[in-house]
């Protein structure tokens, strides 16, 4: 979207100087604080957090993943396994599946507020 219009504002100049300081703090413009503030859309720095936080949520659920097909791979190799450890380990097993359920369900929600969110950028 091509911007056309310019607003000019008076503030004192220490506010100006906090915002540019909140600015480059967080990585992102001026002019993105204001019409993100005003609009009460998610900043492209909270937007960064969001998709770097799923992104180390899969990895985490990926190591677990190869933590359980290396048990399945003794377990196979060994061709036994004390009963009392299978429940524990179906146990743990169907509480991951659980979580991943409610990770993924976060997720879209997160990605959908996002969506929502750019369709008006």
């Amino acid at each position: 979207m091509e911007k056309e219009e310019r607003i000019f504002i008076r503030i004192q100049k220490y506010r100006k100087e906090s915002w540019k300081k909140l600015c480059f703090k967080k990585q992102i413009s001026l002019s993105s604080l204001i019409i993100d503030s005003v609009e009460n859309r998610v900043f492209d720095d909270e937007r960064r957090k969001i998709l770097a936080f799923i992104e180390k949520q899969d990895n985490i659920f990926v190591r677990i993943e190869n933590n359980i097909n290396q048990v399945a791979r003794i377990v196979n190799t060994q061709k036994l396994m004390n009963i009392e450890a299978l429940k524990g380990f179906n146990e743990k097993l169907k509480t991951i599946t659980e979580l991943k359920e409610q990770q993924n369900g976060i997720f879209t929600k997160i990605y959908s507020l996002i969506a929502n969110d750019n369709q008006f950028r």
